[in-house]
């Protein structure tokens, strides 16, 4: 399982990074969502499917 996030359409708002902080992170120079880790461990997964359906951009994906 893969996560992304579309960094061109991207808004910031940080709910990927409440949703599943050990997955996400906000970058210090705009704001925007970062993928710390692309292929999280299976008790991670909740989380990031969390973040997914919380992202108002719908910009966060897990290809499974």
């Amino acid at each position: 399982m893969t996560v992304r996030i579309d960094q061109e359409r991207c808004i910031g708002s940080g709910q990927c990074v409440l949703a599943a902080p050990d997955v996400f992170d906000q970058s210090d120079d705009d704001g925007l969502g970062l993928v710390l880790i692309s292929e999280p461990a299976a008790d991670l997964l909740p989380g990031v499917r969390d973040a997914v359906d919380r992202c108002p951009a719908q910009v966060v994906t897990l290809e499974e």
